[in-house]
């Protein structure tokens, strides 16, 4: 799926991802778990991809049945930027103690079994994957 990197097209990201899982029985945390993933991921290329600008994102889904797992990919034109290479937040901090940003994509690694990131072509590619049973 491609369409434009903005937060108001979050609703037809997570339909998608339902399009893909649409035939699978999945248990309420997995769902959860990797809706909250997909949410943080996008909305992070939405808010800060393009800086000031907007572009668009491709989204590519497969879901791989001999594993029950579900491989997404968010691919975007924006400026390159490795979230993996972020410093996890110490969530052990109270909250007025803690620097801002960081906690979207540590949420969203915690949810999924593995993510990785290269930066291709131009392009910034974030792969998620995650077994749904």
């Amino acid at each position: 799926m491609q369409l434009k990197a903005e937060v108001d097209n979050l609703p037809q990201v997570n339909a998608f991802v339902d399009s893909l899982l649409a035939q699978q029985e999945i248990s309420s945390q997995k769902r959860f778990q990797l809706d909250l993933a997909v949410e943080e991921i996008f909305v992070n290329i939405a808010s800060y991809a393009y800086g000031a600008e907007t572009g668009d994102v491709t989204i590519e889904g497969f879901w791989q049945p001999e594993s029950s797992r579900l491989e997404l990919t968010f691919i975007d034109q924006g400026l390159p930027y490795d979230p993996l290479k972020r410093q996890d937040p110490d969530i052990t901090l109270r909250l007025e103690e803690r620097q801002g940003g960081g906690l979207g994509i540590f949420l969203a690694k915690k949810n999924v079994d593995s993510m990785q990131y290269e930066y291709r072509d131009g392009c910034n590619r974030l792969m998620i994957s995650k077994a749904m049973r």
